[in-house]
């Protein structure tokens, strides 16, 4: 069932464009989701972390930098659950940690992102999370393009829970 409030808080903020685009794995779409948009806009910001809130537990929030990390912020204020941040590779400098905050071994993360396309940088964070001792199950996304990330995630394991698909953001939209 569609989120009509998100919906349109996402097409109110101009996260959604239509024109030929470039994505991050290398191939091309008709569409567009900025994601900087939409995690920039309080408005968005403040209906993510309710519905992100209604879907988490207890879990600990493992946001994945760059775009995951404001969203397991908002989320951690609205829930009071931590949160960590997973890398996408180790720092070179500091502590040189993949993993960003405290996880202690055996903890329940739930994985807080902002788009799933394919599913890999959902899956990597995943590894990481679990190379370092969590138990990782699920992953939550603002928008699912469902372009394969569904099936590759659950391969390994992770259920994907979206909160709005790319049927539903693009049903009418002006193009």
């Amino acid at each position: 069932m569609a989120n009509d409030d998100l919906i349109r808080a996402l097409r109110d903020a101009d996260s959604v464009k239509f024109g030929e685009f470039e994505l991050s794995h290398g191939g091309t779409s008709e569409y567009y989701v900025d994601k900087y948009l939409f995690e920039t806009d309080p408005g968005c910001l403040r209906l993510i972390a309710e519905e992100f809130a209604a879907l988490v537990e207890d879990e600990k929030l493992g946001g994945v930098a760059l775009g995951g990390v404001p969203l397991a912020a908002v989320t951690s204020v609205e829930t009071g659950n931590p949160y960590v941040i997973a890398r996408k590779q180790a720092k070179e400098y500091g502590t040189g940690n993949r993993i960003e905050g405290r996880l202690s071994e055996g903890e329940e993360v739930v994985i807080v992102e902002d788009i799933a396309t394919t599913g890999q940088s959902a899956l990597d964070a995943a590894e990481a999370l679990r190379d370092a001792g969590a138990e990782v199950n699920r992953v939550l996304v603002v928008v699912d393009r469902e372009e394969g990330g569904n099936d590759l995630l659950a391969e390994h394991d992770l259920e994907l829970e979206a909160l709005v698909t790319a049927e539903e953001l693009l049903a009418d939209a002006d193009r």
